[in-house]
């Protein structure tokens, strides 16, 4: 399968989802986006707290769409 016609796949399965599916596909790749922006930022600041860190997340999550 070429890469064009695995993304026309993906387009149709997702067609065929029911909004609330989509939303939860949505909700787990932002937890996931944090999950890594958290540990970049854990290792960037190893001495950080975990409220430290959440700080830190959101600030960039503010300058991403500030």
């Amino acid at each position: 399968m070429t890469p064009e016609a695995g993304l026309e796949a993906q387009i149709e399965i997702y067609r065929r989802m029911t909004g609330e599916e989509r939303l939860g596909i949505a909700l787990r790749l932002h937890e996931l986006a944090c999950n890594i922006a958290r540990d970049g930022i854990r290792f960037q600041f190893p001495d950080a707290t975990q409220e430290e860190v959440e700080e830190k997340l959101r600030e960039r999550i503010r300058l991403a769409y500030g």
